[in-house]
């Protein structure tokens, strides 16, 4: 059987399916990466590799593992992943693209809605005994149905969040590298220039893949030109958002607030003084984290290694 190596201990039907194919090594722990001494130790023999957003899968890494065919990324982003130097040793690529869309759009959504209405904060106001007397102004949000969304990003998540628009009589806008008319027609969403996106959205949602080329893509310039009800919403990578001019700009009350899945450093420090901020609606980069989403993102992973390890085409390829 071909040898693989699992970087996190999974749930038992799936680790059951990897062990009738393969034979299998892993790091025997649910919530902590393996450390990079053992991942290094353990990959030398492996023809296959099951791997988490935690690994970085390096030059140092291929090259330990000489027999490589095929790295399988628990995620659709791949930034963890040098794939030039995948190409370049010949091993292939693969993510769980197309499975965790819809459950993604449903956590954007809910931090849409709990950043208008102050969930979070209000929440703690119940739990803590400091409610207090009814006031016409107590607690209010903004709305949501009617508003504007701008989505950064229509990709498969972003026409997922579009399509729940529709239920709220949301006017929709999006920008993209390319302009995609088929999806304008069917989902009823106008394209826009970044800039003009950025100046009439009162919600902005980040749903782009992250690239060197985009680091910071949002920063003080483009937060300049946001409504002051603005709020900016983050599930798709950290490094998308300067994180320093967003908390400047929400304590200036230069926009209204942001919801945040994701973070430049991740687990994110406590430091980070985005956390301290009560205008900030946070989540720990949960927008695949459902059971059934989980699951079938494992079964993707786990027929990738079988199609590629047994000589057949990679069913969601990054390279070939």
């Amino acid at each position: 059987m071909k040898k693989i190596y699992v970087t996190r201990k999974l749930p038992g039907v799936i680790m059951d399916r990897l062990h009738e194919n393969f034979d299998v090594n892993y790091w025997d722990d649910e919530d902590e990466p393996v450390p990079r001494d053992v991942l290094l130790r353990e990959i030398k023999e492996c023809e296959g590799l099951f791997c988490m957003l935690t690994e970085t899968i390096d030059e140092e890494l291929l090259d330990a593992a000489p027999k490589l065919k095929i790295v399988a990324n628990l995620a659709v982003g791949y930034n963890n992943i040098d794939i030039e130097a995948a190409k370049n040793r010949n091993v292939i690529v693969t993510n769980t693209p197309g499975v965790l869309s819809e459950t993604t759009a449903d956590l954007t959504f809910a931090l849409m809605l709990a950043s208008a209405r102050r969930l979070v904060e209000t929440s703690e106001v119940v739990r803590n005994g400091t409610w207090g007397a009814w006031s016409p102004m107590h607690y209010t949000g903004q709305d949501v149905h009617g508003k504007t969304l701008g989505i950064i990003g229509l990709g498969r998540i972003g026409e997922a969040v579009a399509k729940r628009s529709t239920g709220f009589d949301m006017n929709v806008l999006y920008h993209n590298r390319r302009r995609n008319e088929e999806a304008e027609s069917r989902l009823g969403v106008t394209y826009v220039s970044f800039n003009e996106l950025l100046k009439h959205s009162d919600f902005i949602v980040l749903l782009l893949p992250y690239s060197k080329s985009n680091h910071h893509l949002i920063g003080s310039q483009e937060i300049g030109l946001m409504k002051k009800e603005a709020i900016l919403i983050n599930t798709a990578r950290g490094g998308l958002v300067d994180e320093g001019a967003l908390y400047h700009a929400l304590e200036k009350r230069e926009i209204y607030g942001a919801g945040l899945d994701v973070f430049e450093e991740e687990p994110v420090p406590l430091t980070n003084p985005l956390l301290q901020s009560k205008y900030v609606t946070t989540s720990p980069h949960i927008g695949s984290a459902s059971i059934e989403t989980r699951l079938h993102m494992c079964h993707l992973v786990t027929d990738n290694l079988i199609h590629v390890l047994s000589g057949r085409d990679p069913l969601t390829p990054v390279t070939k």
